[in-house]
């Protein structure tokens, strides 16, 4: 794979991921800074460290399946694996500046 398709592949995987939402907050998992890393290696498989804003958040069990789920649908994508961490512990300073406008934090 090249450097190239390594790039337009990991922006794809950015879409989907901003277009899941945490339920309890209106703004995208992408955006709130859930997302630690994308890894994608040469056969295209695809793992994901994320994390979630508490561990009793009410969709841990659900969540990552989702995220899972919906990058495999990109045609690209041989699998998906995805990691839940809570290390570094999510705050609020790691959503990006939009989301931060959105929940009015700015």
């Amino acid at each position: 794979m090249t450097e190239e398709e390594n790039i337009e592949m990991g922006a794809k995987i950015v879409e989907v991921l901003k277009s899941i939402h945490d339920p309890e907050i209106p703004v995208d998992i992408y955006e709130l800074g859930l997302i630690y890393d994308v890894m994608i290696s040469e056969e295209k498989d695809i793992k994901i460290l994320m994390t979630l804003t508490s561990p009793n958040c009410p969709v841990a069990e659900t969540l990552p399946i989702e995220v899972e789920e919906k990058v495999k649908t990109l045609e690209e994508v041989r699998n998906c694996e995805v990691e839940i961490t809570f290390d570094p512990t999510w705050t609020q300073d790691m959503m990006s500046e939009e989301a931060k406008l959105e929940l009015g934090f700015l």
